[in-house]
């Protein structure tokens, strides 16, 4: 069996961190793991890490969820193309959507079903290597332009270098 690279998880909590080693380490080629985020913008510095389990919460008392999503804005802006599943014992719906509008890949609650957390990390990775065909990768690039410039199909146009009738031709074909 194919192992996937470099996980690193992040809890402040070490019993779940060496559980996450023993759940992982036959899935992974490496598993790394730290208690402080703010040792992970170092640690992604230093290592190849191909995806982040990462806690939402880091504070003894606090559990709204606000340190996970401080960290996973911080870890998207230096690292957007690795992968970043949110973990969490206080779930709620509104905190996983908060999770994933920041750009959280997925969402796992505590405690956890190993066969599903697995599951939930390899399908995260698969999706990281599918190939997307020329075609697609344009029209997410159009409609991402013209929503940047609020439907302004003009300026849109400018942008992505191309004519205003271009475009047009372009969005009959989306």
């Amino acid at each position: 069996m194919n192992k996937y690279g470099t996980i690193l998880v992040v809890d402040d909590n070490t019993s779940i961190l060496t559980a996450m080693r023993y759940l992982l380490g036959n899935i992974f080629e490496r598993v790394l793991t730290t208690t402080q985020p703010d040792e992970v913008l170092k640690l992604m510095v230093q290592e190849t890490i191909d995806i982040v389990l990462l806690d939402m919460n880091f504070t003894l008392g606090v559990n709204n969820g606000s340190e996970g999503l401080f960290w996973l804005r911080t870890i998207r802006k230096q690292h957007p193309q690795i992968p970043i599943v949110l973990m969490t014992a206080y779930a709620d719906i509104n905190l996983a959507v908060k999770g994933l509008k920041c750009g959280a890949a997925d969402f796992v609650i505590k405690p956890w079903d190993n066969d599903e957390l697995v599951r939930k990390l390899k399908d995260v990775l698969d999706m990281q290597n599918e190939i997307v065909s020329l075609d697609e990768v344009e029209k997410d690039h159009i409609r991402r332009t013209i929503d940047h410039c609020h439907g302004n199909l003009t300026q849109a146009a400018e942008l992505l270098g191309i004519t205003r009738q271009t475009l047009y031709n372009k969005l009959k074909r989306l």
